[in-house]
């Protein structure tokens, strides 16, 4: 099974960089190519832009999207009943060119959770709060082979309610720990046999949290009366992203990503303070999914677009079944 793994993950990142030296074999029978200035993007769902911000410059990009799950799961994964839910949610970017190489970031979430059997939140919910740094080590320039690309961190702060949820355990979009995330983005062009530009990008990225004090009921599955302490494993997420510019207003947009995380343990007591408190020791196990992610863009112009798309499930083990539609609007000013 890891020969499987490793032998896909290749493939993933050689479909994308592959592309581009296909693609530069032109010939004087192939159409006009088209040019970078007659190109607008908003970007794809998953892969995000190695390019930093201009300095002074902003870029605002709130997603709403509904995690619909075939099946009750908590926020870790860990699954609660047959039930269907929605949960919707909010997450935007809101980055800021320091320098022309340096941008920092926020990224706040909100959500509900529309869950039935008692798993629907009781309004809206302020999530974890993200912190952005993104350092560009390498520009694009025009007709140059090297990809633009860029060194990330994201550190998560865990603002969002995650234990002690009472009878609304729909209330809980938090995870209660502190989590790092460390990514590489790329990204290059080529022109599609049409002579219209397609633009490829391959992130990599890696996560880290530490544990946190569990009570009662949480996001992790505990129930009324627990004491004890959750440990999200670490994960790796690998997203390779096309978009072909159709028109210069219209671009078509495709994500394949990897996710491989490992298993999140809960330990501690049901019932900690009666006479006889009963020892929880679970481990979720580790998890894979594929997961696609089409979507069209429109752009208004070079500063202003919209996104819409989703992103569902097509493979995995231990994890949920995923449909995830999703829409977003970009602003740069």
């Amino acid at each position: 099974m890891k020969s499987r793994q490793s032998f896909s993950l290749l493939l993933l990142a050689a479909m994308t960089w592959t592309q581009g030296s296909l693609a530069a074999e032109a010939t004087n029978e192939d159409p006009p190519q088209q040019a970078y200035a007659d190109s607008w993007w908003t970007g794809p769902i998953l892969a995000a832009s190695p390019s930093a911000m201009p300095r002074g410059h902003m870029l605002i990009e709130p997603y709403v999207y509904d995690v619909i799950v075939q099946g009750a799961y908590d926020e870790q994964g860990h699954r609660q009943s047959a039930a269907h839910t929605d949960n919707v949610r909010n997450l935007s970017y809101i980055l800021y060119g320091v320098t022309d190489q340096l941008t920092f970031g926020i990224l706040p979430r909100f959500g509900y959770n529309a869950g039935s059997n008692g798993t629907h939140g009781s309004g809206l919910q302020f999530g974890d709060l993200g912190l952005h740094t993104h350092y560009q080590l390498i520009r694009f320039r025009e007709h140059h082979w090297p990809p633009a690309l860029a060194f990330v961190i994201e550190e998560t702060l865990p603002t969002g309610r995650y234990d002690r949820l009472g009878t609304h355990p729909g209330d809980g979009l938090g995870g209660g720990v502190h989590a790092t995330t460390y990514s590489i983005y790329t990204q290059r062009y080529f022109w599609a046999p049409t002579g219209r530009i397609v633009r490829t990008r391959l992130d990599v990225s890696y996560s880290h949290s530490n544990s946190t004090a569990l009570r009662d009921v949480s996001v992790y599955g505990t129930r009324s009366g627990f004491r004890g302490q959750a440990t999200p494993g670490d994960s790796i997420v690998i997203d390779s992203a096309w978009e072909y510019s159709a028109t210069r207003n219209w671009v078509l947009a495709l994500d394949l990503e990897y996710a491989r995380s490992a298993g999140t343990h809960v330990r501690g007591l049901n019932d900690a303070a009666s006479a006889t408190p009963t020892s929880v020791n679970i481990d979720s196990g580790t998890s894979t999914t594929w997961s696609l992610a089409p979507a069209i863009e429109y752009n208004f112009n070079g500063n202003v677009g919209v996104l819409a798309g989703a992103k569902f499930t097509v493979a995995g083990n231990n994890a949920a079944a995923l449909l995830i539609p999703v829409v977003a609007i970009n602003w740069v000013r």
